[in-house]
């Protein structure tokens, strides 16, 4: 099997179908953990728009798709106590639920973005709440 590479956005790298199966499903685990799952019980009024707008925002990341509306960053950025743990916790989480899909291709993409926009995230989190610290970086495992 030849190396995977880098593709996103594309329409052909998974379906529609199988975005929305991560959206739930990763979600699914989120709210069941013990760190990650009080927080966004306590910010997310709506869950069926929050699944819509997921899934939207997976679209366009993974296939190019323009349905997504919204500025993640503020949303982020206002939320109290976060930790790089709670980072690196929510990428695992995600990167487990990707390895369950069966689709080694969606996989790579989507572990991949959700590293950058995590890593972003973090970053972004770091520069507004604490500018005076030294700037910590999440570990890729």
């Amino acid at each position: 099997m030849s190396q995977l590479e880098f593709t996103a956005p594309d329409p052909d790298l998974c379906t529609e179908e199988e975005i929305s199966r991560l959206v739930h499903a990763f979600y699914g685990r989120a709210r069941r953990d013990p760190s990650l799952g009080p927080i966004f019980e306590a910010h997310v009024t709506d869950w069926d728009a929050h699944f819509v707008q997921m899934i939207n925002f997976w679209s366009m990341k993974l296939r190019g798709t323009n349905r997504f509306r919204g500025m993640p960053m503020p949303k982020h950025v206002a939320l109290p106590a976060l930790t790089a743990e709670l980072f690196e916790t929510w990428l695992r989480l995600f990167r487990q639920t990707t390895s369950e899909m069966g689709n080694p291709v969606l996989q790579f993409n989507a572990d991949m973005l959700a590293f950058h926009i995590g890593t972003r995230l973090w970053q972004r989190y770091q520069l507004e709440r604490y500018p005076d610290r030294q700037m910590v970086e999440l570990c890729e495992t």
